[in-house]
């Protein structure tokens, strides 16, 4: 099958030939015609299936077809993802895809400058990509008006009921019009979620490409049985052994943090991202992750969302999630539109508890393979460190003397700089649009 055949405008047709994208995924070809149909929808898929284009790419078309605009301060479609990255995610997809259709789309989202998001909302808006939080905020304001709401969309839905979203959630769909298209987009659905959807969906297809609660067939997991205290050890073992660009998985901001010196240490360019950076420094972050200029990102679960990098060789599970769903998603950040990925996971005494949990939802044992004598690099003296640390940052003069990698410690960049996400170009791709 191919995109064509999917009933889509001949915009959308060029602007995914453009991108080099030629054969829709299976959430794609089963979602998009029911979205195009006005179709409530509730869909599970793995991450990095191409859900972001399942649901952009018929919505465009909609929206296109309709002939109306959006009246100033009003939003036609709405939305609502978990976390900042996310939403400049989907944002970049929503205005690649329709870079032909003359339709305006804006993200909203915390830690940077209310007063753009306004200017921008106060235009309105055929496309708003929102955090929740950030959501009522401009809405309490009279910044944002929901009322002309035609097309709702709850991305990683699952994310956000574990971030706590749900009474901020609630309170958007009490502003929203009743008569609307919903459509619920997740990796995993957990019975409350069900039951969520079960009280704002109506009738809706239901599209699972995948077993639930599943991770893609093409990642290989490993299971490294380790001491606790030697965790950094093997860590650094690893990335020695196979240099890769590696995403590694910490369950604390402080142990993330941690991490980073211990790796910069060795060499390593090594960057954090979690919620106590803020949005310049988890951009820095990310952007130098994706162009290759940091080695290994540091996060925790809360800020990994959003992470897209093209054929991403391995992930690697310093501690192991507090919520075994939270591996899954994990490790769709390797293997992603059918590449293969490897997922390592280090468990010590600590972790044995959180293994069982992720067996039993995978309802498989992890291949457990020992590590063997640790080879290590030698640890750059503290003086040479001080003398590469500008070269790597390319920070302005009234940084450069401070010591420790730049996108590990808290930004010093003043507030209010931030600006919502404009047209981002086009990026390389697997062949399949919107995987995440």
């Amino acid at each position: 099958m191919n995109f064509e055949s999917l009933g889509l405008r001949p915009e959308l047709l060029r602007a995914l030939a453009a991108a080099g994208y030629t054969t829709p995924t299976p959430i794609q070809v089963k979602a998009i015609p029911d979205v195009l149909a006005g179709r409530d929808l509730m869909a599970s898929a793995q991450t990095g299936t191409g859900k972001t284009a399942a649901f952009a790419l018929p919505l465009l078309h909609l929206l296109k077809a309709s002939g109306e605009k959006a009246a100033p301060k009003n939003v036609r479609v709405l939305v609502l993802v978990p976390t900042r990255e996310l939403a400049a995610q989907v944002l970049a997809s929503v205005q690649r895809y329709g870079d032909e259709l003359r339709l305006s789309s804006a993200a909203i989202y915390g830690g940077v400058s209310e007063r753009p998001q306004i200017a921008a909302a106060a235009k309105g808006l055929d496309v708003l990509i929102a955090t929740p939080g950030r959501l009522l905020d401009l809405m309490q304001q009279h910044a944002v008006s929901l009322s002309a709401v035609r097309h709702l969309v709850l991305d990683e839905a699952d994310r956000m009921l574990d971030m706590g979203f749900l009474p901020s959630i609630k309170r958007i769909l009490g502003k929203l019009p009743r008569q609307r298209q919903t459509l619920m987009f997740s990796a995993t659905f957990a019975p409350e979620l069900r039951d969520l959807a079960a009280s704002m969906l109506h009738q809706p297809a239901q599209v699972d490409v995948s077993p639930r609660n599943s991770t893609a067939v093409t990642v290989e997991h490993r299971v490294h049985l380790v001491d606790d205290a030697r965790k950094r050890d093997a860590l650094l073992h690893l990335l020695h052994a196979e240099p890769r660009q590696t995403l590694v998985f910490s369950r604390t901001k402080h142990g993330a943090d941690k991490v980073v010196r211990f790796l910069d240490s060795y060499g390593l360019r090594s960057a954090a991202l979690h919620g106590n950076k803020s949005q310049n420094a988890r951009t820095r972050a990310l952007d130098g992750f994706k162009a290759g200029t940091i080695q290994i990102l540091v996060a925790t679960d809360i800020a990994s969302r959003g992470i897209d990098i093209k054929e991403l060789p391995a992930v690697i599970n310093f501690d192991l999630p507090n919520v075994p769903e939270d591996y899954v998603h994990r490790i769709g950040r390797t293997g992603r539109a059918g590449a293969s990925g490897l997922a390592i996971s280090l468990v010590g005494r600590e972790d044995q508890s959180h293994l069982k949990g992720i067996e039993r939802l995978l309802k498989q044992p992890l291949k457990r393979e020992p590590l063997g004598e640790y080879c290590l690099p030698e640890r750059i003296a503290p003086e040479a460190q001080k003398v590469r640390q500008p070269q790597r940052s390319q920070r302005p003069p009234r940084e450069a003397g401070r010591q420790g990698h730049p996108a590990a410690r808290p930004s010093q960049s003043p507030r209010g700089q931030g600006r919502p996400q404009q047209r981002s170009g086009p990026r390389q791709n697997s062949g399949r649009p919107g995987a995440r």
